[in-house]
């Protein structure tokens, strides 16, 4: 179990709603990430099982609330080895910060994260996992030590049939990785209710051959999506860092990752 010594809090503006939220980030002994949101004393468990929605951004819920956008919080938890948080949110929705599990590793970090007792523990698999669908894929092997790799095909030219792979020397552009969507599109999501806290702050926008800000590295957009998957398949339990295993992902995003995470948690095992 991994806690931080500290608590933290910050206040933003939720990606979807627009709407001010304040976390306060306590450290527990129970060994998992729990969010009570708006006052409940119902915590809503960092679970596979309890994602409700997958619709832009993944929502975790239970029968008396949820929380949108939980992802680049839980992928933050996952590069710092956290497994075990009180979360207190004054919204139904995370805020989205810079866009990136930047801010929320920075956070964490100043708060402290206690060192874990004992030796690290690493994961395999039984069998393999595979999620096919027309274009979209996301296989997992085992292996002998994590890889990721990501492709993804848009309309642009530098994400156009264009695959990425998670190491060691780019961990901290997965991080930072901001999240991102073509301009076209955004007036669209408004009208629906969505994207409505996006601004050239949080999210990377495509528009034509180019983006709409300067990128903080190169093919940020593919790296964000790692950073999506991370964040998912830490909903299994167990922190997808440990995992020995090959994962391949084509054209996907929360729908799927969500999909292989329920069919990972089934096949773990500790090697």
């Amino acid at each position: 179990m991994t806690t931080i010594l500290n608590e933290i809090e910050i206040t933003g503006n939720g990606l979807m709603k627009n709407r001010p939220s304040c976390v306060r980030v306590l450290p527990s002994d129970e060994g998992q990430i729990k969010f009570f949101v708006e006052n409940s004393t119902d915590p809503i468990i960092a679970d596979v099982e309890n994602v409700v929605s997958t619709n832009h951004c993944v929502t975790l819920g239970n029968k008396r609330s949820k929380i949108m956008l939980s992802e680049h919080f839980v992928a933050a938890c996952a590069f710092l080895g956290i497994n075990s948080l009180d979360v207190h949110v004054s919204n139904t929705e995370m805020p989205i910060l810079d866009g990136s599990s930047k801010k929320w590793v920075e956070l964490l970090r100043q708060a402290g994260v206690e060192k874990q007792n004992g030796k690290r523990k690493f994961y395999t698999l039984k069998e393999p996992v595979y999620y096919l669908n027309g274009k979209t894929y996301m296989v997992i092997l085992p292996d002998e030590e994590l890889n990721i790799t990501y492709a993804v095909n848009y309309n642009h030219p530098d994400l156009k049939n264009k695959w990425i792979s998670f190491n060691e020397k780019n961990v901290e552009e997965i991080i930072e990785a901001r999240t991102f969507g073509f301009l076209k599109d955004l007036k669209k999501f408004q009208f629906f209710g969505f994207a409505r806290g996006v601004t050239y702050e949080n999210t990377v926008g495509l528009e034509g051959n180019n983006y709409t800000v300067e990128l903080r590295s190169e093919f940020e957009p593919i790296k964000h999506k790692i950073l999506d998957l991370i964040g998912d398949l830490y909903l299994t339990g167990i922190n997808p860092l440990d995992l020995k295993a090959q994962i391949i992902v084509k054209e996907a995003g929360h729908a799927v990752h969500i999909k292989a995470a329920k069919m990972l948690k089934e096949k773990i095992i500790q090697s």
